[in-house]
């Protein structure tokens, strides 16, 4: 696994070359993983699970590693979407299989079941939830950190979370979900760059009684050290297969919502989420992509093997967008308009990927707004009063400056 682990982390490292204008804090910060002393202890003699993937690692090694190494009894894991390898594709669901390397069996979060059971927690004293977020409502693993979260909670169990930076915790924007569009891709009445990291998270799904039947999850926090979310942190291992550079993930709030519009946004590439086109844009961009099918990436991308004219977003000026501290709109605005037939923007029938826009957005409004042609700022003021009650709010769940 290490081996697998390194190659990867090399990767992810050489896709990134154009991203050395921004400043990470990762020489100053130590997550909560890397802090052994505050937590091997507490371990000593319990029969442990994990909630875990390919970003659960301390240095250079996994947890599970890790943990047996140094004799601690690691009784199962548990994988959340994309698997514990983090190699399926995104929706995907993902079997039950024993860890190869060390014969753990790992019980998949995203297939026939979404929270551990009764039985699952039989044999088990103390779950630890370490995985690496990106900080926005529709990448799905605070979905399954609620979901353990109720399962401790209903069974007698600690959780404890193992906190890492959030990459996008530098800025709070989007509109808050409207609960009546609650889906696989939003769960929480929370803006789509929520600001917190997965301890806050937690901490915050226990104070506003997110949980079921008014329930309450015991947990135990390991913070990461000299952290402010104001601190840009470069993820040392991709946290999914679509998420493989570090452009990619600062892009990700913005990029995302073109999940929602009939353009292809990168998967089928090797930049997913850093480039928008389809072939109907030919003439309108001289900038062009070939999406092909890559397994365990994008088996079926939008416009596969079709030529696709748009905008590359791999050398922007990520410093201006960090500054900006905003979800990008004029991407959406500008290409919508560049659009031949509108009617088919945001046309869930042109492909079978293509999701709700409103479901992505998370209210019914952005779609109209984008309709009827209006502007950046006027969007961003129907966003005014839900993120200022938000804020308010998130202030309560805050571990960090």
């Amino acid at each position: 696994m290490r081996k697998g682990l390194l190659l990867l982390c090399m990767l992810f490292t050489c896709l990134s070359g154009s991203f050395a204008q921004l400043k990470y804090a990762n020489n100053i910060i130590k997550t909560g993983a890397d802090q052994t002393e505050l937590y091997f202890p507490t371990l000593q003699g319990k029969r442990v699970a994990l909630v875990a993937n390919q970003t659960s690692i301390i240095g250079n090694s996994h947890l599970l590693d890790s943990l047996l190494a140094s004799g601690i009894n690691v009784v199962k894991v548990f994988g959340p979407e994309h698997g514990f390898r983090g190699n399926a594709s995104n929706g995907t669901e993902v079997a039950d299989e024993k860890d190869l390397k060390t014969g753990v069996a790992i019980i998949s979060l995203y297939g026939k079941k979404r929270k551990p059971s009764k039985e699952d927690l039989a044999n088990v004293d103390i779950l630890i939830y370490d995985i690496q977020d990106v900080g926005c409502r529709f990448y799905t693993n605070i979905n399954t950190l609620r979901d353990v979260m109720e399962s401790c909670a209903r069974f007698g169990k600690k959780l404890m979370i193992l906190d890492r930076p959030n990459p996008n915790a530098y800025f709070i924007d989007g509109p808050i979900l409207d609960m009546k569009l609650k889906s696989g891709i939003g769960q929480f009445p929370i803006p789509i760059s929520h600001g917190l990291t997965v301890a806050e998270f937690a901490q915050m799904v226990n104070g506003e009684r997110w949980l079921a039947d008014n329930l309450t999850c015991e947990l135990l926090l390991v913070k990461n050290k000299n952290y402010k979310h104001s601190m840009l942190y470069r993820l040392p291992v991709p946290p999914s297969p679509n998420l493989n550079t570090p452009e990619s993930i600062l892009l990700y709030p913005s990029t995302c919502l073109f999940e929602g519009v009939s353009l292809n946004h990168g998967r089928g590439t090797d930049y997913p989420f850093t480039r928008i086109g389809g072939p109907m844009l030919k003439g309108k961009y001289d900038f062009s992509f070939t999406p092909r099918s890559i397994p365990g990436k994008a088996e079926d991308p939008l416009y596969q093997d079709q030529l696709c004219y748009g905008i590359d977003l791999r050398h922007i000026n990520l410093e201006a967008l960090v500054k900006n501290k905003k979800i990008n709109l004029q991407w959406m605005i500008e290409l919508y308009k560049n659009y031949p037939n509108k009617a088919k923007f945001f046309d869930q029938s042109i492909h079978r990927q293509i999701g709700n826009i409103n479901f992505l957005a998370g209210d019914y409004a952005f779609k109209k707004q984008i309709e009827a042609g209006m502007s950046e700022v006027e969007i961003r003021k129907t966003w005014e009063p839900g993120l200022k009650a938000y804020k308010q709010m998130r202030k309560k769940y805050l571990l960090y400056p």
